[in-house]
């Protein structure tokens, strides 16, 4: 039988750490190197969000995604971004991810802990005075490795039911 990680201050400041390296990685564009902060087996999801009454179970809508990937097409994401092809992306839209209300938890083995945190993703492209705000609370598992930590798994439940962002060619 496996033990949970224990929390201590630093494994807290280690994720914290983590995080805001992931954001800055994200906020300079630079995904070849955010992909190595994640692990091959990885899941990534952003569900689909509608609004319903009080008494209902869950707001989020099974099986359907805005986005839903693994290692392979994140990777395929990043190569594209690469390319003169990423007409999304072209010219680069400037972001800034804002990462708050950092909570660590043991995870479901003992290399793994469970991160939720609060994410403001703020977006603009070219030289329109419009911009894009994504708010939501991302849950993640953390898998401690040799050199640090990998992202097993995201789930992003955005705040939002109707994202109004022109395209989702982003990492949140």
């Amino acid at each position: 039988m496996t033990t949970a990680t224990e929390i201590t201050d630093t494994t807290v400041r280690e994720v914290t750490e983590w995080l805001f390296t992931e954001a800055e990685l994200l906020d300079g564009g630079k995904y070849r190197e955010w992909l190595d902060l994640v692990a091959e087996d990885l899941s990534y999801v952003v569900p689909l969000r509608v609004t319903r009454e009080r008494e209902a179970e869950t707001d989020i809508v099974e099986g359907m995604t805005l986005m839903d990937d693994d290692w392979d097409s994140m990777e395929m994401r990043v190569l594209r971004l690469e390319t003169e092809y990423a007409w999304a992306e072209d010219p680069p839209s400037r972001s800034r991810h804002f990462v708050t209300n950092i909570r660590v938890a043991a995870g479901g083995s003992a290399d793994e802990l469970t991160v939720k945190s609060n994410l403001l993703l703020y977006r603009t492209r070219g030289d329109v005075a419009t911009f894009d705000i994504l708010s939501g609370e991302r849950h993640d598992v953390l898998r401690r490795v040799a050199s640090g930590y990998r992202l097993a798994k995201r789930v992003v439940v955005l705040d939002q039911t109707t994202v109004m962002t022109h395209n989702l060619a982003l990492i949140m």
